[in-house]
């Protein structure tokens, strides 16, 4: 089949579009709002988009509510903080709870009964159980047209200044163990993965090792 996504001429009964980008890993998302109450949501449009130095990405569309823009984008943009917190299959339904599309102001870690713990470097919390969290700050945002308002998609960028990696996340080697910590991903419609099982895939030809390294993090520049 062919279709145009602006024409949305797929004659399917659902959409398949976010289905034909996958797994897409979720950036669970701490901020403060002005009065420095704590908002936790998670995106899948998210992932790093760099690493010397590293920044990460997550966008926002529309509020569903009808008042414009995702708290976690105005917020990010204007405390100029965020953490990026794992999701991982034991965090899966505290997930779902705070994806709920709430009134401002409400503390979705509560309502999901999250512990959050502070953070050394930003003032936006971390969840707890979370085995890896981000600390960012705020670089800049590209707006993205869409077809309607709720459709505006706000890419909100942010320089990591903090990593925190539980020690039970990591093996014996000092790798972070993923199929032990199972994050968890998203995949189209309503479903999600979760990721059990890995394999290594080396690079080979003439810069091998030089590839290799970098993929490993051992890179010359900042990355060791």
């Amino acid at each position: 089949m062919f279709y145009e996504p602006d024409l949305n001429n797929h004659g399917l009964p659902y959409n398949p579009f976010k289905s034909t980008v996958v797994p897409r890993p979720i950036g669970w998302i701490t901020t403060l709002n002005a009065d420095g109450g704590v908002n936790l949501a998670p995106f899948s449009q998210f992932n790093n988009i760099g690493y010397d130095p590293a920044y990460v990405m997550f966008s926002a569309g529309g509020d569903v509510r009808g008042h414009g823009r995702k708290d976690s984008s105005i917020n990010a943009m204007e405390r100029g903080e965020f953490v990026c917190n794992m999701a991982t299959w034991d965090l899966r339904h505290e997930m779902n709870i705070t994806s709920q599309a709430t009134e401002p102001g409400v503390d979705e870690a509560a309502l999901a009964g999250l512990e959050m713990v502070p953070s050394r470097l930003v003032k936006p919390p971390r969840v707890a159980r979370s085995p890896v969290h981000l600390e960012c700050r705020f670089h800049t945002c590209i707006t993205l047209p869409g077809n309607t308002p709720r459709n505006i998609m706000n890419v909100v960028i942010g320089r990591v200044v903090g990593v925190h990696i539980a020690d039970a996340a990591l093996t014996p080697d000092g790798r972070i163990d993923i199929a032990a910590i199972k994050p968890i991903c998203r995949l189209g419609y309503m479903s999600y993965a979760v990721i059990e099982h890995t394999f290594e895939l080396p690079i080979g030809g003439p810069h091998a090792d030089r590839n290799n390294d970098g993929l490993m993090g051992n890179g010359k520049g900042h990355q060791r």
